[in-house]
């Protein structure tokens, strides 16, 4: 059987996508060199972008892989070398193709959707919720992003169990990717771990806010989702800011109590000129596990309270998207790392979460914040 030419190699190769990157390793200039011997022996030489690259393996594997495959192939031999500075340069420069310090979602054309999903107050389960829509966003194929954009109070690294670092190339920050999904946080840039307070006043969590949005490589996302802290202050402005296209969806509880917190937090659109997506009840009513009778351990009618409010407040509809009942698996999963809409896809608050998330993917998008392209014009 006739060995591989060298040409049959690199298009094998141009198959194998960077993990971090999702981009064909010949388009990024990363096989340095390829050889093929007598034998049918193949020997491949990649550039990674790092030296301590924390998917070198993932790339050793795909690539050895996508050659083996070949006919007449009877060896794979994947080594690895390290980038100069100047090609991390000309790296950085292709993948960006903007000017530093822009936020690509706010470009006239930009195709993202972005979500910022807030609360009134903490524990009603935005974060599991916001995690949880990512991850079945990404199962139906879509390009996701998450920002984790509670600096204080980070959780979604534990609830996705994103546990390696960003790579950091000549400035520009490539995201851990977990489920799918590309998610940055703050706990990746505290020395001191979990434990290691945030101390900062609003111009420090405004900066970080723009430097997650433009110093981060997020490539070609479907969606971008916000965590955002509970509450009405400083992220939720920035997020405002710099981010005007973003649409609001509200996570409460049944309680009327919390749902009473949660209207500030959808009203905060008046002011910033915002589009309220809609409602999310979490913790809603569930069959009672020996009769099957509605338990509402939360009470009943928080969401349907808050989108009514919401709707007289803003004067457009701001309708429930849906009702999560309650689940211990969904917190179970929170803390182990198992998105719920993976563990257990088929129980009641899975289907329910990924019917959200199809629901927010196909609503049809707005004019707020979007560049229309036009300038007024003095008629003679």
């Amino acid at each position: 059987m006739p060995v591989p030419s060298t040409d049959a190699v690199t298009a094998a190769l141009a198959t194998v996508n960077d993990p971090e990157i999702n981009r064909p390793i010949t388009e990024l200039g990363m096989v340095k060199s390829i050889d093929v011997a007598a034998n049918g022996s193949v020997r491949v030489v990649v550039y990674l972008t790092v030296s301590g690259c924390p998917m070198r393996t993932t790339i050793v594997d795909r690539v050895t892989a996508a050659v083996e495959a070949l006919d007449g192939v009877s060896g794979v031999l994947v080594e690895l070398d390290v980038m100069s500075d100047e090609q991390r340069a000309e790296l950085k420069a292709k993948l960006r193709g903007h000017e530093e310090r822009e936020i690509p979602f706010t470009k006239p054309g930009s195709l993202t959707r972005v979500y910022a999903i807030a609360s009134g107050k903490g524990g009603v389960g935005k974060s599991s919720v916001t995690a949880n829509l990512a991850v079945a966003m990404a199962e139906l194929g879509l390009s996701v992003g998450l920002l984790d954009a509670d600096v204080y109070g980070h959780s979604i690294p534990r609830i996705l169990n994103v546990t390696e670092p960003p790579t950091m190339v000549e400035g520009m920050i490539m995201p851990p990717q977990a489920h799918g999904v590309r998610v940055i946080s703050m706990l990746s840039f505290k020395p001191g771990g979990i434990a290691q307070p945030v101390i900062w006043r609003g111009p420090m969590l405004h900066r970080a806010l723009e430097q997650f949005l433009s110093d981060v490589w997020w490539g070609d996302l479907d969606v971008l989702l916000l965590d955002l802290p509970p509450g009405t202050g400083d992220v939720a402005m920035s997020t405002a800011q710099l981010l005007p296209n973003s649409e609001l969806v509200v996570v409460t509880t049944p309680q009327p109590a919390a749902a009473d917190v949660a209207v500030r937090a959808g009203t905060v659109a008046a002011q910033t000129h915002q589009k309220v997506a809609g409602v999310i009840e979490n913790m809603s009513s569930f069959p009672c596990p020996h009769c099957g009778e509605p338990l509402d351990l939360f009470g009943i009618g928080g969401g349907q309270l808050v989108a009514e409010m919401l709707s007289a407040e803003l004067g457009s509809s701001v309708p429930v998207l849906g009702k999560i009942p309650f689940d211990v698996a969904l917190r179970e999963g929170g803390d182990n790392g198992q998105p719920l809409v993976l563990s257990a896809p088929d129980s009641a608050a899975g289907q329910e979460l990924r019917r959200l998330a199809a629901e927010l993917c196909q609503k049809p998008r707005g004019l707020a914040g979007m560049s229309l392209g036009i300038s007024p014009s003095r008629r003679a």
